[in-house]
């Protein structure tokens, strides 16, 4: 959450806006699929061109420098580029100071690739068969198929529901085109991965990194999908690409003819930034901690945490209890129960709004019931900042108020020797010696689960053993 004061817009849209909010908890797959709903798919005027970038950065935790990783991102694109069809289209690269795996294109050419998603690699072979792929959405032309289709299952839509008068086959309409439209998003992901390989071979990478990334994506990635999301979702699944992708790697070379590049890609890696910007606050495991802004809270057990650049977004394992918190930009004098009465446009049942205490804390809070989803709503005074806490169950999948008591119980303000201790978290490549096992290494690492981070990290099996003169990420302050 960005030290900057503000709010998810100027007025939420309660039962709906929050639960498109918080549904972004899990670990986001590749492609243009995965830009934010607000981002721009086609570019207009230069001018224009770098509001919207800067506006696409900004929501990605803004632009980290790495003068190395970037000089190396730019060697790769032009290798690739020079080995499609359309060698004469330009691109520019970005490195996004997101902790989170993500990559993805926009179809003027511009590519864009997380630090988080560069901690996960662990050679130039895998870093070039995500920015391959990113390279054939845009010279396949995929976000303007996608585009047409989007228009024509609107217009389907509109005219089944004013010419013919019929709203319920008009929703039926729509959900046919949503359907299809994922569908559609589905095979445009396979045929990006099929071009991406042919591509990376043909540039003399090895085409073995696309099958091997995406399987630490998949080890990345949070659990399974709920409520039909496998049928909508916009990608694959990660084990169908693997298998795909393994094929058309083969079909190109045989396993260990192509240099991998591991050396020079973990020189460029060692030292950058991991996980959390302590600038934006840090989540470790279930906790949430804000050094400058003086504030910290615990979620419930079970619960997943993200922090983004706007907001601690949470949810439990199966979907249906979710949290966000954020910091509230409110003029001065404004009261908490205003706060929420001003941020919150959906109804807020009549008597539940009341004002207390947490922790010395002034705290106002309320109730709201949607169709499908109930609300419990606060806001908090720290200092001259207001905090929100608003958690949400969905019908039937827990009891919502003793969990938002629990939950609000824990919100507090950072002690200055306790802000003092969150320090900034970077990789370090060391060098495998004698007797070093996975255990051995990741004791250095001051992470919760750092065994199973380690593993990740390096694309290693548990109990596999460590290579004596092999390079490896471990995680430090």
């Amino acid at each position: 959450m960005s030290e900057t004061r503000h709010s998810i817009g100027s007025r939420i849209v309660g039962s709906v806006l929050l639960a498109s909010l918080l549904s972004g908890c899990a670990a986001l797959g590749l492609g243009t699929a995965s830009l934010p709903p607000d981002a721009p798919r086609v570019l207009g005027p230069d001018r224009g061109r770098d509001r919207d970038h800067e506006r696409l950065v900004a929501a990605f935790g803004g632009e980290i420098r790495a003068p190395q990783a970037q000089r190396l991102l730019t060697e790769i694109t032009n290798r690739l580029v020079m080995a499609t069809d359309r060698p004469d289209e330009s691109y520019q690269v970005t490195i996004l100071n997101s902790p989170l795996v993500n990559a993805f294109a926009l179809p003027n050419g511009r590519l864009y690739v997380t630090r988080g998603l560069l901690a996960l690699a662990n050679d130039s072979s895998e870093v070039a068969a995500v920015l391959s792929h990113e390279i054939a959405h845009v010279t396949l032309r995929h976000a303007s198929q996608r585009n047409e289709l989007q228009a024509r299952s609107a217009l389907i839509k509109r005219v089944t529901e004013n010419v013919l008068n019929d709203a319920e086959q008009a929703a039926v309409v729509q959900d046919q085109a949503r359907s299809s439209l994922a569908s559609f998003s589905r095979s445009q992901e396979l045929e990006a991965d099929q071009t991406g390989v042919k591509v990376l071979a043909r540039a003399g990478f090895d085409p073995y990194g696309a099958p091997r990334f995406l399987t630490a994506l998949d080890k990345a990635s949070s659990g399974p999908r709920t409520d039909g999301a496998e049928m909508t979702a916009s990608h694959p699944s990660t084990g169908e690409r693997v298998s795909r992708a393994l094929q058309a790697a083969r079909r190109a070379a045989a396993p260990g003819t192509e240099d991998r590049g591991r050396l020079a890609y973990m020189s460029i890696i060692d030292g950058i930034p991991y996980g959390d910007d302590p600038a934006d606050g840090v989540v470790k495991g279930r906790r949430f901690s804000h050094a400058r802004l003086g504030v910290a809270f615990e979620a419930p057990e079970g619960f997943t945490l993200e922090n983004t650049s706007q907001a601690v977004l949470g949810s439990s394992a199966d979907g249906g209890r979710r949290l966000l918190f954020d910091a509230a930009d409110t003029p001065n004098g404004q009261s908490l129960e205003e706060v929420l009465r001003s941020t919150w446009s959906d109804t807020i049942e009549p008597g539940s709004l009341e004002t207390t205490t947490v922790n010395g804390l002034p705290v106002a809070t309320a109730t709201s019931i949607g169709k499908e989803w109930s609300f419990r709503l606060s806001a908090i005074r720290i200092g001259n900042t207001t905090y929100r806490l608003i958690m949400a169950v969905r019908s039937g999948s827990g009891d919502l108020e003793s969990m938002f008591q629990r939950t609000l119980a824990t919100v507090r303000q950072v002690q200055p020797d306790e802000a003092r201790r969150i320090r900034p978290l970077k990789l370090q490549v060391v060098t495998a010696q004698e007797g070093d096992t996975p255990q051995r290494l990741a004791e250095r690492m001051p992470i919760d689960r750092a065994l199973d981070r380690f593993l990740l990290l390096n694309g290693l099996e548990r109990n596999a053993p460590l290579k004596v003169g092999e390079r490896y990420k471990i995680v430090v302050e």
